[in-house]
Parts: structure tokens; sequence; C-alpha cells
């Protein structure tokens, strides 16, 4: 009988490499949208109205005062 928790341990570092690598990329194309959902979200909660910018992930609250126009 062959000892295979190494070649498991391998199988899984490679599963979790693969899953790390997807979510950087997933975040990586669509961080300006969730940039800008949590943006809207906060100008809810503060009771301020949102401000889309000029691209996406731009966007900010009314009145923020360390947004540079």
């Amino acid at each position: 009988m062959l000892n295979r928790k190494g070649q498991t341990l391998v199988e899984y570092v490679l599963i979790i490499s693969l899953i790390t690598v997807l979510a950087i990329g997933l975040v990586k194309i669509f961080g300006g949208y969730l940039q800008d959902a949590v943006t809207k979200m906060g100008c809810n909660v503060a009771g301020k109205e949102y401000i889309e910018g000029n691209k996406v992930g731009e966007g900010y609250c009314e009145g923020d005062l360390d947004r540079l126009d």
C-alpha cells in the first residue's frame, strides 16, 4: 500500500492556487464595478447622493472632501 498523502496535498494546493488565480482575475476585471456598488451602498447609508464618475470605479458621494476634481 502506497502513502498518497503527499500526492493529495499537492492536488489540494493546485486546486487552491487555481481558485486564487481565478479570483484575482475576476476582481481585476470587475473591480471597478465592485467599487461602484460599494460606494453606492455607502452613499445610501450616509444619506448622500451617488455621483457617477467618467469611468467605471470613479463614482463618489456628494460632498466628499477627499474627492480630487
